[in-house]
């Protein structure tokens, strides 16, 4: 006897399809999801609502100190904010904050990337290791302590430097020595390349990290050397990587304070060369001269202040065009 039942089983439905207009969102119908959304989008906002907060506090209060500016804010070599009425100008500060900065990347992305390089691909695992936890530890390092060790050890050091610098390349006026301590522009450049060589290292290292290893056992198999290996496939997918790391230090580079008062001695006035002492940052002037500055005086700093965040946010929004350029090597397309 034949005991077994035939049924005739419904055939699987698929999910109505979305009209014209409508779509299926699967990611909100549950309540994790509704709550991680409104998070992210909560904070994302509140992030621009912050930057614009600091924006409109910046430009009003430099407009205050602005209108009653008895110079040129562009362009006056001076700084004297208890005159009546106040004379005060932007031009010196501009002018060191970029070429202590152009000193420092110039000085620090080679060396940062080639460390990284080593530690990636050079090193044996026993030596790479101990080596970028002491990178690490330095980029942890407070500012006002590598401006003490360049106060007492990196400017005493400088002299044969400098003296080297003068004698083989002093005609060009660029590295002319008047003799004096060594505090200038090429010290700070050379204390805010040491100071963001960590940042640039790690990030860069990590990057590094990412290739994919078919692409580099690829390039062995068609016979390619080390350095093959690393030019045709490691440095262009880790290009973005690194730009992004060179912008980190150098926004750090930019805003350092403490290291920088510690070892310039600053004048509001231009020197054709870096070796003579003088010149000065944006937030070197805003550190020494805040405590003691009065009110217009303080507007004042604002007011340079909104400089050095106008030009963060053209130097961010360069670093992002210069990535976008070149999407292509990015590592979430390979």
């Amino acid at each position: 006897m034949d005991i077994t039942k035939t049924t005739d089983a419904p055939p699987p439905t698929s999910p109505p399809a979305a009209g014209p207009g409508k779509s299926v969102n699967r990611g909100a119908t549950r309540a994790g999801d509704r709550v991680f959304l409104g998070l992210s989008r909560g904070s994302g906002i509140l992030l621009l609502v912050i930057m614009a907060a600091i924006a409109v506090f910046l430009t009003y209060r430099a407009c205050l100190a602005i209108s009653k500016d008895h110079g040129n804010f562009l362009t006056t070599f001076e700084w004297n904010t208890n005159l009546v009425p106040p004379s005060f100008g932007i031009a010196v500060l501009a002018f060191g904050t970029v070429v202590s900065s152009v000193i420092a990347m110039v000085l620090a992305v080679p060396v940062a990337v080639a460390i990284a390089l080593f530690l990636t691909h050079y090193a044996p695992r026993r030596m790479s290791g101990p080596v970028a936890y002491v990178i690490d530890l330095l980029a942890a390092v407070p500012s006002i302590v590598y401006g003490l060790w360049g106060a007492l050890i990196l400017v005493p050091h400088l002299n044969g430097l400098f003296g080297w610098l003068d004698e083989y390349l002093g005609w060009t006026g660029i590295f002319s020595w008047q003799g004096g301590a060594p505090r200038s522009m090429l010290t700070v450049g050379i204390l805010l390349a040491i100071m963001i060589l960590p940042i640039i290292t790690n990030v860069s290292r990590e990057v590094f990290r990412q290739v994919p290893r078919m692409h580099e056992e690829a390039a062995l198999a068609l016979g390619a050397t080390r350095w093959e290996v690393i030019r045709m496939s490691v440095l262009p997918f880790g290009r973005s990587g690194v730009i992004s790391a060179s912008m980190l230090g150098l926004g750090r580079a930019l805003g350092e304070t403490m290291a920088v008062a510690t070892v310039l001695s600053p004048t509001f006035d231009i020197q054709t060369s870096l070796l003579d002492p003088g010149g000065g940052t944006f937030a070197q002037n805003i550190a020494s001269k805040f405590g003691e500055a009065t009110q217009d005086g303080r507007d004042a700093l604002i007011a340079s202040g909104l400089v050095l965040f106008v030009i963060t946010l053209l130097v961010n929004g360069a670093a992002r065009a210069i990535i976008a350029r070149r999407k292509e090597y990015s590592g979430a397309n390979a």
